[in-house]
């Protein structure tokens, strides 16, 4: 299974789902297209996707948020993501083997987060929590009628209960957390902002007061989250929160730069034309996910991203074989742990600091750093993927891109980007 694979890129075409899904058919009108203000239809419309898609059989009451199916998989796939670049066995793909455990904070009626990412996953187990009585009644209803009872724990609790609750739920470690919290500070915060959209809202809304109201708005929320997350620390690898509004992106951001985080990840979900989310996640592990996934948001200020994990060069040679032999001619001279599979030009390497400075090779041998490496081998300060592409977007160009895949040091990965880059200059001259 791929890492990213958003089914709904394209517009959803109603008229085929409509043959598909005898009672969403019932919900289009005369001229074949749903009409976003009826709740009923949009209820329809999320129930036929998730039986259609992924087999899911979902249950809503009228009074409570119904989720909007790609906007959701999209949060997910995000998530997935991470996950999948931030594996210890470093391949940037789905291990189908691995076993993950993620918490749904406020999972609602629907338990839509859980239920999808047990139909994607079947190595995934979730956890979901609610504070609202009615929301936990259909999502335990929900997932008993699709039998994810052994996969799904559910939870309420109370306001003044943690957002992150591993302890009472018997859970040591989590692989991460997620949440779509309330947007606005007030009822009064919600209804200036309807009024100021220039048009009525695209869908239907029928969430709870608890689901849309919180004090302090969703910076607060997410703030809570923060503050928890440094008593926890590593006790979850991914802590994530989907954003309504493009101004708490850059708060928070800040927020985790006050407390030091540097392993952060920010990105933005972009669902036709007009449905913008925003994405946050960070960690206090040192596995660094792919760049695409954690510096996804144009539109603030490049000082708030986090550090750009890729490096490439272009080389100006005809051969990407020749291209990777000079890659691991450069590496293999140094004193690091380094393992260089010619058949897909891709190496890793790992070091417990700059051994390529030249105080470092003057201090120790490569036999030396071997010795050290492999006595601390569970946990080097520094981790490096390298791969060599001979065509980039159909363009034949032969171009070496580094990925920092581990440490918290970007001094160390510029330092080290710095010296392939001289001697690979040097040699290809």
């Amino acid at each position: 299974m791929s890492t990213i694979k958003n089914i709904y890129k394209k517009d959803i075409d109603f008229a085929a789902l409509a043959l598909q899904d005898a009672d969403f058919a019932t919900a289009l009108k005369s001229n074949g297209q749903l009409d976003f203000s009826n709740p009923g239809s949009v209820q329809q419309l999320t129930k036929a996707l998730l039986k259609r898609d992924f087999g899911l059989k979902i249950s809503l009451p009228p009074d409570r948020l119904c989720p909007p199916v790609p906007n959701r998989l999209n949060y997910l796939l995000w998530i997935q993501g991470l996950l999948d670049t931030t594996n210890d066995n470093y391949t940037d793909t789905c291990d189908p083997e691995r076993e993950v455990l993620g918490l749904d904070i406020g999972t609602g009626a629907s338990c839509i987060y859980p239920m999808l990412g047990c139909s994607q996953r079947p190595k995934w187990r979730f956890a979901g929590t609610d504070i609202d009585d009615k929301s936990m009644e259909f999502a335990r209803q929900n997932v008993l009628q699709n039998q994810l009872q052994n996969r799904i724990k559910l939870l309420q609790t109370q306001k003044t209960d943690p957002l992150i609750p591993l302890d009472k739920m018997g859970f040591e470690n989590i692989d991460f957390s997620m949440c779509n919290p309330p947007f606005y500070e007030s009822k009064a915060d919600m209804l200036t902002s309807a009024a100021t959209k220039q048009r009525p809202p695209f869908t239907a809304c029928t969430g709870s007061e608890s689901e849309m109201v919180t004090a302090g708005g969703e910076v607060a929320f997410v703030s809570r989250m923060i503050a928890e997350s440094l008593v926890l620390r590593d006790r979850v690898q991914w802590y994530t929160s989907m954003l309504g509004k493009f101004s708490s992106v850059a708060v928070l951001i800040e927020k985790l730069r006050e407390h030091t985080i540097d392993n952060y990840a920010v990105t933005e979900f972009v669902q036709g034309s007009k449905t913008r989310r925003w994405g946050i996640a960070w960690s206090f592990e040192d596995l660094r996910p792919r760049m695409e996934l954690a510096r996804n948001v144009n539109s603030i200020p490049k000082a708030l991203l986090p550090f750009p994990s890729e490096y490439h060069i272009s080389i100006e040679s005809n051969n990407v074989s020749t291209v990777g032999q000079h890659v691991n001619e450069i590496l293999s001279q140094l004193p690091l742990k380094w393992m260089w599979r010619p058949a897909i030009s891709t190496g890793i390497g790992f070091s417990d600091k700059a051994v390529w400075s030249r105080a470092s090779r003057r201090q120790h041998t490569k036999q030396e750093a071997e010795e050290r490496m492999d006595e601390d081998e569970d946990d080097p300060a520094f981790g490096i993927k390298i791969y060599v592409e001979g065509v980039v977007e159909s363009v034949a160009l032969n171009r070496v891109t580094m990925r920092w895949i581990k440490g918290h040091d970007s001094v160390i990965f510029e330092s080290f980007c710095g010296m392939v880059k001289r001697n690979l200059d040097s040699m290809v001259k």
